[in-house]
């Protein structure tokens, strides 16, 4: 099993949500989040007066699936967030050990 952690564009949470939906992914966790890549944030003005924004806020998209199902997920995500500008996000794919449905005690694939 594979956890894939987003970090996207705040707009485009909808359009990787119907991806991934187009996929048979059954759910998703999205989390506001702040933060900064290589561009260290940007300038912004406001009234006339300049200032610097140091976190730029993005959304956090966490995706628990099988194995062969890992590489189209990625390619879905990259596919509906991408704009080809600075600041689409990154895509990060980990290893998970298990994973236990509380409610019926099911465990692996199943608890997916």
């Amino acid at each position: 099993m594979k956890m894939i952690m987003a970090i996207i564009q705040p707009f485009k949470l909808d359009a990787v949500r119907e991806a991934l939906g187009a996929l048979g992914v059954q759910g998703l966790t999205a989390t506001e989040v702040k933060g900064y890549g290589r561009q260290k944030g940007h300038t912004e003005i406001y009234r006339g007066a300049e200032y610097q924004i140091s976190y730029i806020p993005k959304v956090k998209v966490e995706i628990a699936v099988a194995d062969a199902v890992a590489e189209r997920v990625v390619g879905a995500i990259r596919e509906a967030a991408g704009q080809n500008k600075i600041g689409d996000g990154k895509i990060f794919v980990s290893t998970i050990e298990s994973v236990m449905r509380i409610r019926t005690g099911e465990t692996g694939d199943d608890a997916l």
